[in-house]
């Protein structure tokens, strides 16, 4: 049970989407009447349907946001079942002032698919994709359609079930939305030998800020298509399905589990792993689950254990793997091996604990003394854990501006915080205490990414930056504070200026929506 509940905290993430604008309660009764005209009723719930405050927790992970999101509720929840639904939705949210917010699996880890972190000053509605679910795969041309509210357990059974010979480079957390995943990147353990999940979008369907239908890349044109593939979801229209690139796996993969203990040498494995892990063959991927002083080290060979075992005695002999370390399956069994523990497919994941999260990406490889400090970094009532995530491989060889996920070549590795606690503190439900995700985070800027110091946008964190609104839209200097992070500074211009051609007038608006640019 640890180590499956190990795993849950580290996997929330979900279809990020718009804050609302300020709308007068005549506004809200004329959006929730145009509504009633072009979708079903039973396909609109309000707060005083009784099935309402189910639906709006059924897709929360993150046990934080539930009083504030059930506090403060939005408008109507609109589940729709085609594209005409969603069209509906945004075009009578612009005609009578009221924004809406779009939800896929529900991880998003500032919960801003389905709450306001204002929602005093702002009406809104929520869009939940989760009734858009299909995954149509041709295993003969290697691609699937997906819609934005399938999972990625819905792709891997999908596509594994169609062609056992292929799979897709993705998360090893099976209930993520696609749409969150694929508009922030999406990265997994086969990232290093494929990219990552955005690399391998072909074409897409979507709505735009004006409700019109864009059913391809072509009618999206260059510049939208490329900022959909990882500028973050929910800043320039709402995506309904994807075309992705399958890629091929073999009968047989390999994945191994180990821990080490302080004293058994976690600090010196982890400072080797460093520079370790990127070199190694693209066909194997080791990440690190740092938690309780100690090492969880995880990882996946495309191949069979006889291969990979001579090659990680001879490289990483500290690590001790042996053959009986090995559990040779297939690669879907492997989707649902190292999320559950097991090899059972359909599963469902209740709500989780309280939980905050924080990234990093290291370009240069921490000393020994220094992880021996982060090991032993103080810790009361709320637990923490580290993940990280080796860069390398295809990840080296995809251009900063390919996409708008800029952390490519010269990254070593991702770091992900995560704080869980229980609610129960001084500090309040939504505080964890004490404070060890801050203090650690802090502590680690002098040797992370620098000017900006970057961060990862599916793991959203308000601490970085949150917009302000002027003149009626995002200022983009605000916007720069917390956008050039996650995107670097040309891109995030680039998909500014993206912004203001197909949304000029920020419909699609949040707390770290990309703002569109100023003209002058």
């Amino acid at each position: 049970m640890a180590s499956i509940a190990l795993v849950l905290m580290v996997c929330f993430l979900g279809f990020f989407v718009p804050a609302p604008s300020l709308a007068s309660s005549s506004n809200d009764t004329d959006f929730l009447r145009c509504i009633s005209t072009s979708v079903p009723s039973q396909l609109v719930q309000t707060p005083n349907s009784p099935s309402f405050r189910q639906l709006l927790v059924s897709s929360i992970r993150n046990a934080r946001f539930v009083a504030p999101a059930t506090a403060s509720p939005p408008l109507c929840i609109v589940t729709p079942t085609n594209a005409s639904h969603v069209q509906a939705a945004v075009r009578c949210g612009r005609r009578h002032g009221v924004r809406v917010r779009v939800r896929s699996g529900g991880h998003d880890y500032e919960g801003l698919s389905y709450r306001s972190v204002h929602p005093n000053s702002e009406a809104f509605a929520v869009i939940d994709l989760a009734k858009l679910h299909a995954v149509r795969v041709d295993p003969r041309k290697a691609t699937a359609w997906v819609d934005s509210g399938a999972s990625i357990g819905d792709l891997y059974y999908h596509v594994a079930t169609a062609d056992p010979r292929l799979g897709f480079p993705a998360g090893v957390c099976s209930t993520v939305g696609l749409g969150g995943l694929l508009s922030g990147g999406g990265m997994g353990l086969m990232m290093r030998k494929y990219g990552l999940s955005a690399d391998n979008v072909l074409d897409a369907t979507m709505v735009d800020a004006y409700g019109n239908l864009l059913a391809d890349k072509k009618a999206m044109g260059d510049d939208l298509f490329w900022a959909i593939r990882g500028g973050g979801g929910g800043n320039f229209g709402i995506v309904l399905s994807w075309k992705v690139r399958l890629v091929p796996v073999p009968p047989t993969v390999t994945f191994f589990k180990l821990a080490k203990t302080m004293d058994q040498g976690a600090v010196n494995a982890v400072t080797k792993w460093q520079t370790l892990a990127p070199a190694l063959p693209d066909d194997l991927t080791i990440r690190v689950i740092v938690e309780n002083r100690r090492a969880n080290f995880e990882a996946l060979y495309l191949g069979k254990c006889a291969a990979v075992v001579p090659t990680l005695r001879s490289r990483f002999p500290e690590l001790g793997v042996t053959h009986a370390d090995c559990k040779e399956m297939s690669w879907l069994q492997y989707t649902a091996y190292i999320y559950y523990g097991d090899s059972t497919i359909n599963r469902s994941m209740a709500l989780g604990p309280f939980i905050k999260n924080k990234s990093d990406y290291v370009q240069k490889a921490l000393t020994n003394e220094t992880w021996e400090k982060i090991f032993l970094w103080p810790k009361d009532a709320a637990s923490g854990q580290l993940v990280l995530e080796p860069h390398g491989g295809r990840m080296g060889h995809i251009a900063a501006n390919d996409t708008p996920f800029p952390h490519r070549s010269s990254v070593l590795y991702n770091i992900q915080y995560v704080e869980h606690w229980n609610g129960k503190g001084p500090g309040g439900d939504l505080t964890p205490t004490p404070n060890w995700i801050g203090s650690l985070y802090d502590f680690m800027a002098q040797f992370v990414s620098k000017n900006p110091r970057a961060a990862y946008v599916n793991y959203r964190d308000l601490d970085i930056g949150v917009n302000t609104v002027v003149g009626g839209v995002t200022s983009y200097e605000s916007g720069k504070v917390w956008g050039e992070r996650y995107f670097g500074p040309a891109n995030f211009r680039r998909l500014a200026e993206v912004k203001r051609r197909v949304d000029a007038g920020d419909y699609f608006r949040n707390e770290q929506s990309v703002p569109p640019l100023p003209l002058n």
